[in-house]
């Protein structure tokens, strides 16, 4: 269930042994969805925050009417290709991944095409942050797996989507999770998981949580 691209980088890193943090980068590290709606809004189309999906939810301005599947899959594409050395800091997460890379090996691994995958490193490395970056696509947890395999404990995921969340607690258990919904349009719609660790919408409550946690070698 990994693709060979995401194999590929998986098979490249390395490990100290430290404990390991897992982060998206989406909605975690970067803003996408406020980037995302300038860019569709260019194109005469707007993002309903009615749920928590792509697909349905980008309307055509003049009709309101939902947006054809192909077209939203060319948008995010045609996003991707064009904003993502761009992409603006969420505020705190530079500062607080770098503290936690003082404790802990840090591997981003974050869902967008593969071929956007050098502007995605480009774009994170220009903000300071040093990390390899591991480009993924469909669940998150078959990778997260292959990654706690190798890496220290505690292990801890960090990420938005809670299909992905759900995967890590399925293919990884033993891995404390955190749901980070920065946008409160779309987390007013997420019912709390009862396998998250932490649910929060800033790195101001994520950070000393990670560090705790870090520094007790355990999970809550």
């Amino acid at each position: 269930m990994i693709s060979e691209i995401t194999q590929g980088q998986l098979a490249t890193l390395s490990f100290t042994g430290r404990p390991l943090v897992i982060c998206d980068v989406d909605e975690v590290i970067v803003h996408f969805t406020r980037d995302f709606e300038d860019y569709i809004g260019l194109h005469g189309l707007w993002l309903d925050t009615a749920s928590f999906a792509l697909n349905g939810n980008i309307r055509c301005r003049e009709t309101n009417a939902p947006a054809p599947e192909p077209l939203v899959a060319e948008m995010i594409g045609s996003f991707f290709d064009t904003r993502t050395r761009h992409m603006q800091e969420i505020d705190g997460a530079v500062s607080a991944l770098l503290a936690i890379g003082e404790k802990a090996d840090v591997v981003l691994l974050t869902n967008l095409p593969h071929t956007a995958g050098d502007h995605r490193r480009e774009n994170l490395q220009n903000h300071g942050l040093p990390f390899p970056v591991v480009t993924n696509s469909g669940p998150k947890g078959p990778a997260i797996r292959n990654l706690a395999d190798r890496g220290g404990r505690p292990v801890i995921f960090i990420d938005d989507s809670p299909s992905y969340i759900a995967s890590a607690h399925e293919y990884a258990p033993e891995v404390t999770l955190i749901h980070f919904l920065h946008d409160g349009r779309f987390a007013r719609h997420i019912a709390p998981l009862d396998f998250v660790s932490l649910r929060t919408a800033s790195w101001a409550e994520a950070q000393p949580f990670v560090m705790r946690l870090l520094d007790e070698g355990g999970t809550r």
